[in-house]
C-alpha cells in the first residue's frame, strides 16, 4: 500500500511548526527506510510505502510528543487539513455544506492512499457516517489522522461541537472502519 507525498510531508512540517525542539530527536530515531524518505525533499505527487512514510513516523512522533498514538496522529491530521484547506480551498470549504465537505474528504482519502475505498453510507443535516472498506494496511494512527483531518475541515467550514468517533475498525478485525461524525 502506498501514500502520496502530499500526506507524507505534513508529518515533518507539523513537528517543525508545533514542536521544533523535538524535530531532530524524532528524525534521529527513525528507522533507516523512514529516514531515507524524510532526508530530502518529499515531492507531493510521489508515492511512498505507507509503513515507512506514515505509520512508523506518525507513531514515533505521537509517542515522543503525546505519550501515545491517538493525540499526536489526531493533531497531525488537523494540521494536514489546515495546510490543505487554505487559500481558495478555504473559501470553498466555508461555502460548502458540512456533509459535502466530508464527502469530499472521502475522495481525498482515495486520492492520497492507494488502494483504498471509502464511502458515505449515511448523511443527515448534522451528521455523516463513513465506511472505510478497502485499506490493505490499516493502522490506528491512520484512523486518528483521518479523524483529525475531518474535524479540522468541519471547523474551517464553521461547524461547532464536532464529534468524530470510530465505532468499528479494520485494525480491530472488523470488515470496515466506521467513522461517525456529527456537529452543530
Amino acid at each position: 500500500m502506498e501514500v502520496k507525498g502530499t500526506a507524507v510531508r505534513t508529518i515533518p512540517e507539523f513537528i517543525k511548526a508545533r514542536h521544533p525542539e523535538a524535530y531532530q530527536t524524532w528524525f534521529d530515531n527513525l528507522p533507516d527506510k523512514s529516514k531515507a524518505i524524510f532526508s530530502g525533499l518529499i515531492p507531493a505527487p510521489n508515492w511512498y510505502p505507507v509503513d515507512d512514510a506514515i505509520i512508523v513516523p506518525t507513531s514515533m512522533m505521537s509517542r515522543q510528543l503525546y505519550g501515545g498514538d491517538r493525540d499526536g496522529a489526531w493533531q497531525c491530521g488537523r494540521y494536514s487539513a489546515e495546510m490543505a484547506l487554505n487559500g481558495i480551498y478555504k473559501l470553498y470549504v466555508k461555502m460548502s455544506s458540512p456533509g459535502h465537505i466530508i464527502e469530499r474528504a472521502g475522495r481525498i482519502v482515495q486520492a492520497y492512499y492507494q488502494p483504498s475505498g471509502i464511502q458515505v453510507v449515511e448523511r443527515k443535516p448534522k451528521s455523516v457516517v463513513l465506511h472505510l472498506t478497502k485499506f490493505p494496511k490499516p493502522h490506528k494512527v491512520i484512523d486518528y489522522r483521518f479523524c483529525g483531518w475531518m474535524e479540522k475541515a468541519l471547523e474551517i467550514s464553521g461547524c461547532h461541537n464536532i464529534s468524530t468517533n470510530i465505532t468499528r475498525s479494520l485494525t480491530e478485525g472488523d470488515f470496515l472502519t466506521e467513522f461517525k461524525i456529527s456537529w452543530d
